[in-house]
């Protein structure tokens, strides 16, 4: 092989080599766009069932995903990429809550109530629905912070009890029992709301 032949063949392979390194980072790029359209609602209502702001909610969701892009190179391990992120999610607005050791006055129900699904509904089946919803939200609200969490976590994101420990950092009986109160006591409050109207 000639010198020339030598330097052509190394090119070939540093070529080869970057446009290899390209279509892995447009890969990852494709995989961390499709997390961000599938997860980002979940993860703001996990966030705002914490923080009870939505501008703050709207900051911890972008937080984790920058968490997720610093480590991108972990993200094929991951076996449940649902719990992993409302798991990152979680931590950060924990670690912001415990920060700010106040719970805002402001809580808006409605910021909540508008990522709720109302497809598919005639204009007086969708203000009955979103009327209810309200009603359920503000019920939601009046629960103990524990019980209300894990309700959030349960009714709303469908996890596990298993899976909610695993966000939560409790253990599965710590979570049913919080569910059983929450359940019990969201009964209490729907069925006292019926009977006052």
């Amino acid at each position: 092989m000639s010198a020339a032949e030598a330097v052509f063949s190394g090119w070939m392979k540093i070529a080869d080599k970057t446009e290899q390194d390209e279509a892995g980072q447009h890969a990852e790029s494709d995989a961390l766009t499709a997390l961000v359209s599938q997860y980002a609602a979940t993860l703001y209502r996990v966030a705002y069932s914490v923080l009870r702001n939505s501008a703050d909610s709207e900051d911890a969701v972008q937080e984790a995903f920058l968490r997720v892009l610093r480590h991108r190179d972990t993200l094929g391990e991951v076996r449940d990429q649902r719990v992993w992120l409302i798991r990152i999610v979680w931590n950060i607005v924990l670690d912001r809550k415990r920060r700010a050791k106040t719970r805002p006055e402001t809580d808006d129900v409605a910021d909540l109530a508008r990522v709720l699904p109302a497809g598919g509904l005639s204009a007086e089946q969708r203000a009955a629905a979103a009327e209810h919803h309200a009603h359920v939200l503000a019920c939601v609200e009046q629960l103990p912070a524990k019980e209300r969490q894990v309700l959030m976590l349960s009714a709303f994101e469908e996890l596990t009890s298993v899976e909610i420990a695993s966000v939560m950092g409790v253990t599965e009986s710590s979570v049913r029992s919080r569910l059983f109160r929450a359940r019990n006591l969201m009964a209490g409050l729907l069925n006292h709301t019926r009977s006052a109207r």
